[in-house]
């Protein structure tokens, strides 16, 4: 085309860069470009948004001694033919446009400003907005776009306040604008702002859109008041919306989250094309009100259920503790074909630890290794905890050491699997190989274990020295629980007095019962008697304390004691929880109380049988 015209035309370059990007030849778009004598605002313009996303980012292209054409050529031999422009190329070509001493106008600049925020934190911290800010308030035209975009890069930065005082600065706002408002300040967690704007917004009469809705219905949810929910929700109404699938399902959430799961039925009911986010947002909300006959009605409803169902009606029996249930449920998700995910076997091995089963443990260790996810960081935490609480510490061991990437939880339930099953010396080691090779800063949990540990291994010095540092070191001011721990460390030592010392103002049961158990230990007739008269006061005030206060006299034989504190109990109705065994017998568990009436299906075959062996048993004695 060009061939036609004698001499140069800036209007017809121009065209063919567009056409040829269009077309997606970049070499000769930029080809035209380098053999321009003369560019203007709209050559930049062409080229700058022509080539918005080369995949391949190739940063030694772009040296200043090589021309637009050279540096285009290497990119395409380097990309292997992909036809896209970099956001990095984006940049250079910006910089290169100011040095010509042209400005941007208002698309040129929205697209280097989106290419920065693509780019991430990292480009922008290196100066870009500040010169985007100068280069932005020196520009003759600025549209709505170009006002919204540069307001968001404050967000992105962090800068709230500024970000608002730009957007009460600019002069014409569109939903655009008021949504990316409402969005920033919903997803930082000021809701209140967020309602805010939301009404400012429906006061200029503007109409949301529906990623708006989404964002305002989030805010609402993290709030959970009822009223503003139904106000949203009849605006929706009035709109047109509220029976969209997107924001009937993420209304259906809201109402739940509210604890109105007969709201949150309503607008399920309304919804005319259910998706699975649909019924997953009904049926997790039913758990989590911990409504499990309604939750699992509608479960077993679900015409397609992904792995977000299952794990929906999974999470509502770990809230009710029904452990069989889930496991169960599991073996169903499994036959069904549908894959579990982290979020799946965290559940079903929690589900595991409580049952203290091994066997079904085991079962759902097989299925993650499978799967591949035995070194997934949640996956393998679960692991360690379920067979830690299994007593297969060695198991538990093996699995941490094995975990690619250790974070606090992961530390935290090694620590607490070694010292609950006794191997506190081990724990205390663990916990200062984390200090020693680690940047994790122990939390509240993992320095009561240490305590707990120090406690159980008679050391109590050490113990003393961790409870000493805590705030001053690990900026955890020592709670009841800690000093709880120092006590039974003292008591068990036989440091007696020194734990009486720390019993003052109203003490926790467990601290006294640790006092009482020592006392009992060492033979401590006074203290003891102190003790168990707090202990007395502190059961008239919490009568659970009573249950331990019973425990302490049945222990030393004062019946007449024990008789006072159970008709006490009985009075104010304080229950005991039965002693309770269980053994698991061809994947069934079978749980026995130390209560008369076991409920057990066999249980009449089961005394006969052990009246049988206990006087077999008889008769070999005698």
């Amino acid at each position: 085309m060009l061939k036609e015209f004698d001499g140069f035309s800036l209007v017809v370059s121009n065209c063919l860069i567009t056409a040829r990007l269009r077309r997606g030849n970049a070499v000769d778009a930029c080809k035209v470009f380098d053999e321009m004598p003369e560019r203007n605002q709209v050559s930049w313009t062409s080229l700058v948004p022509g080539y918005l996303d080369l995949r391949k980012q190739i940063k030694q292209c772009f040296s200043s001694k090589e021309t637009l054409f050279q540096m285009s050529s290497l990119i395409q031999l380097r990309s292997m033919g992909f036809s896209r422009m970099s956001k990095l190329h984006r940049m250079h070509l910006y910089h290169r446009m100011l040095a010509s001493q042209v400005l941007p106008n208002a698309v040129t600049f929205t697209t280097i400003l989106q290419a920065c925020i693509d780019l991430g934190l990292s480009y922008l911290k290196l100066g870009e907005l500040a010169s985007a800010r100068k280069v932005f308030d020196s520009m003759e035209e600025r549209d709505v776009v170009s006002w919204t975009i540069i307001l968001d890069m404050y967000f992105e930065m962090g800068d709230f306040t500024e970000a608002l005082r730009m957007f009460h600065s600019m002069p014409e706002r569109n939903e655009v604008t008021w949504s990316i408002m409402i969005a920033r300040f919903s997803q930082c967690g000021d809701v209140e702002e967020a309602v805010q704007l939301f009404r400012q917004m429906i006061d200029h009469l503007l109409k949301p859109n529906i990623s708006c809705y989404a964002s305002i219905i989030s805010a609402l949810a993290s709030m959970k008041a009822l009223h503003s929910v139904k106000n949203i929700h009849a605006h929706l109404m009035k709109n047109g919306v509220g029976t969209n699938v997107f924001i009937g399902s993420s209304l259906v959430d809201l109402y739940c989250k509210c604890g109105s799961t007969g709201s949150g039925r309503s607008v399920f009911n309304s919804i005319f094309d259910k998706n699975i986010t649909s019924w997953n947002s009904m049926v997790a909300g039913y758990s989590l009100n911990g409504q499990l006959s309604e939750a699992t009605e509608l479960f077993n409803q679900i015409p397609n259920k992904n792995s977000i169902s299952w794990n929906s009606s999974i999470v509502g029996h770990l809230g009710i503790e029904d452990f069989d249930a889930i496991f169960e449920l599991f073996r169903r998700m499994i036959l069904s074909e549908q894959q579990p995910n982290p979020s799946t076997f965290c559940s079903v091995l929690s589900a595991c630890a409580n049952l203290a089963s091994v066997q079904k443990g085991e079962y759902a260790h097989s299925r993650a290794l499978k799967l591949g996810l035995q070194h997934d960081t949640f996956v393998g935490t679960a692991l360690v905890d379920m067979y830690a609480k299994n007593e297969s510490i060695e198991s538990s061991r093996k699995i941490f050491d094995q975990l690619p990437e250790k974070n606090e939880i992961a530390w935290t339930a090694m620590i607490q699997g070694l010292a609950e099953n006794g191997l506190g010396l081990q724990a205390l080691h663990l916990f200062e190989e984390m200090e020693e090779t680690t940047g994790i800063k122990p939390n509240e949990l993992i320095l009561l274990l240490v305590l707990f540990a120090c406690s159980h291994c008679g050391l109590v010095d050490k113990g003393l020295g961790y409870f000493s540092i805590m705030e001053k070191v690990y900026g955890i001011k020592p709670n009841k629980r800690n000093c709880t721990c120092v006590i039974d460390m003292f008591s068990r030592s036989g440091h007696l007095r020194e734990a009486e010392m720390l019993i003052s103002g109203e003490p926790e049961a467990n601290a006294l019962a640790a006092l009482l158990s020592g006392c009992r230990k060492h033979e401590e007739e006074r203290i003891a008697h102190n003790a168990a008269e707090k202990f007395s006061e502190l059961a008239a005030k919490k009568p659970g304390g009573l249950v331990l206060l019973s425990n302490f006299y049945a222990v030393r034989g004062q019946w007449h004691n024990v008789m006072n504190t159970r008709d006490l109990m009985e009075k104010k109705g304080v229950k005991r929880n039965a002693g309770c065994s269980w053994i698991e017998i061809r994947n069934q568990v079978h749980q026995f109380n130390s209560q008369y009436g076991t409920n057990h299906a066999l249980e009449t075959e089961l005394r006969w049988a052990l009246e049988l062996v206990s006087s077999e048993m008889h008769s070999q004695i005698h």
